[in-house]
């Protein structure tokens, strides 16, 4: 077992995290992926204005932002969870469950009742990751797993 990280932080997306915050995310795919489609992540460019109406959240280790994690709510009290990643060499340790719950935490005081996500359904470690979380599988399409969790 990992010895557990030293204290972070997790706080909303600050304009000087954009950077380091779209990089995070980006390895992350590459990681998965092996390689990277530039125009599949237009988004990350301006992650503020992207996300201007969701909560885009960060944690943030000694000045160094190590995890990753949007919330975008919709009229009829669901929101998807988008976005998630957490640094490779972090991961396993908590920070994905901390920013998880720290996410839940925001839906429940926007008044939201369901959470959504997917994932690709070949990656393994986040199907596990949102399952023991509580998510529940609700179908697959194109390659990709969706899940719901109610609050």
């Amino acid at each position: 077992m990992k010895d557990p990280i030293p204290n972070f932080v997790i706080q909303p997306l600050q304009p000087e995290h954009q950077t380091e915050a779209r990089d995070l995310i980006l390895a992350g795919l590459v990681q998965h992926w092996d390689q990277l489609d530039p125009g599949m992540n237009p988004d990350l460019e301006d992650i503020s204005t992207a996300y201007s109406q969701a909560v885009f959240l960060v944690a943030v280790q000694q000045e160094r932002v190590i995890a990753t994690g949007a919330l975008i709510p919709a009229a009829d009290g669901t929101a998807q969870i988008v976005r998630m990643s957490v640094a490779a060499e972090l991961r396993r340790q908590g920070v994905a469950s901390a920013l998880l719950q720290a996410l839940c935490a925001r839906a429940r005081k926007l008044g939201i009742r369901q959470l959504v996500l997917e994932t690709t359904e070949t990656w393994q470690d986040a199907i596990a990751f949102y399952e023991n979380f509580g998510f529940k599988e609700t179908h697959h399409l194109n390659g990709d797993i969706y899940f719901r969790l109610a609050l």
